[in-house]
């Protein structure tokens, strides 16, 4: 049975199974529903009260996009809390699995044990998210559903199940573009590779031995970085390894979480391996007062050069991503260096850190006065930067048009041909 929660800082969730049962909850990847648990369920249903939830505008979820990892894990808990539910095990696939590491590392009160399918300490880089995010504002989700199969599903796999790899593409192509590009930032932010030592509850890490998007190295990363992790790969799989493998999922989920669930903490006591028992269903927590009285504190005191350098390389970082980044630092030496030193902490820390405008706002007169100055190599970075911030080609064309009454005709002319170019490249994945 489906549930939507009126609150909208809930998820959407189904319960399968026994009511008086442990939970065990099951977190989708980007772009699927909680289908894709399909066939795990008869098997954990023996021993656990399941329970699934959509990503937000997934599944027909309601659209409330959710721009970070963080953000997502407050919705589930949110979620539980409103059900009564306290302690659980959980398993999430790829982005699930992130939620799974944010669980582990910031509420691990709650998390009695975990699994980590094609999961990652990091996904790729923040570009390659970025990048998709860019071409779904542009081109709707049509070309990321149509490529789904590729990069979920080994080749054997697809063409011997046409339906299956038609599911995958209608689950995507159904999703909200607006949900769908949230979740892409969300996994561009997430990097918890300096934190994994902190994961305190026995671990599972599964990944299909095909698996080209968070593959076998990935799940090494995290089975040597957590302290009490070991991994399972399954032979003839992709990234979508449930749907593909789901007989051996399902035997590695029964057996990790039948052995490695641990009992709430009383004081004094060590964690100790148990078999599942029922889960402390309370009343939700009280909540937390809407504020506090604060002693009075000092001035503030501006931030200090190396705190805006570090604000400011971030933002660079985020706007016109790693590789400009990267390789304008890599050219600086002894002579530019400072130079590059002062564009970071001022231009970015401080400019480009300032609330009183957006990022689409800031992109909108970047790319008036590179056009009105002639600087074309600029203007290709922050062109690609304007649809990282979120302007559509249709706004960037406007922009430019809009700039030609004032900065003239042939400053406009060369701009249109630079910008052309850029949003073919960003927008055309493959071409």
């Amino acid at each position: 049975m489906s549930e939507t929660p009126p609150n909208p800082n809930t998820l959407q969730y189904r319960f399968d199974g026994p009511e008086d049962a442990p939970v065990l909850i099951l977190g989708p990847s980007l772009g699927t529903t909680w289908h894709m648990w399909d066939r795990q369920i008869p098997e954990l249903t023996r021993q656990w009260r399941v329970f699934r939830f959509d990503l937000p505008g997934h599944g027909g979820a309601p659209a409330r996009p959710a721009g970070s990892v963080a953000e997502l894990t407050a919705q589930l808990l949110a979620t539980l809390d409103a059900l009564g539910v306290q302690r659980f095990g959980y398993a999430g696939c790829a982005l699930g699995g992130a939620v799974g590491i944010q669980l582990a590392l910031r509420h691990p009160e709650r998390l009695a044990s975990l699994a980590l399918v094609a999961a990652s300490p990091r996904f790729g880089t923040a570009d390659e998210f970025r990048q998709r995010g860019v071409v779904v504002r542009t081109n709707g989700l049509d070309p990321i559903a149509r490529t789904s199969p590729d990069r979920w599903f080994t080749g054997g796999f697809a063409a011997a199940q046409p339906a299956i790899t038609e599911w995958a593409v209608q689950m995507v192509r159904t999703t909200d573009p607006g949900c769908y590009i949230a979740a892409c930032e969300a996994l561009a932010g997430f990097d918890v590779r300096q934190e994994l030592g902190r994961v305190g509850v026995p671990t599972l890490v599964l990944v299909g031995s095909d698996d080209r998007v968070t593959g076998p190295a990935e799940a090494r990363t995290l089975v040597a970085g957590i302290p009490d992790a070991r991994l399972a790969v399954v032979p003839g799989a992709s990234h979508l390894v449930p749907v593909e493998q789901p007989a051996a999922v399902t035997d590695l989920l029964v057996r990790h979480f039948s052995t490695a669930w641990q009992q709430p903490l009383e004081t004094g006591q060590t964690m100790l391996p148990a078999t599942p028992v029922n889960p402390v269903l309370a009343a939700p927590p009280q909540a937390a007062p809407i504020a506090e009285i604060a002693p009075a504190a000092a001035e503030p005191q501006p931030p200090a050069a190396s705190d805006r350098y570090e604000t400011g390389l971030k933002i660079r970082r985020e706007v016109l991503g790693d590789a400009h980044v990267d390789g304008a630092l890599e050219r600086a030496d002894e002579f530019s260096g400072d130079f590059q030193e002062f564009v970071t902490r001022y231009a970015w820390g401080e400019i480009w850190d300032r609330p009183g405008l957006d990022r689409r706002t800031r992109s909108c007169v970047a790319l008036t006065a590179l056009v009105a100055g002639g600087h074309a190599e600029e203007l290709a970075a922050h062109t690609r930067a304007a649809l990282r911030n979120g302007l559509t080609p249709e706004e960037i064309k406007e922009v430019l048009l809009q700039a030609a009454v004032y900065c003239g005709l042939p400053a406009v002319s060369r701009a249109f041909t630079v910008a052309q170019q850029v949003i073919r490249e960003e927008t055309n994945p493959g071409e």
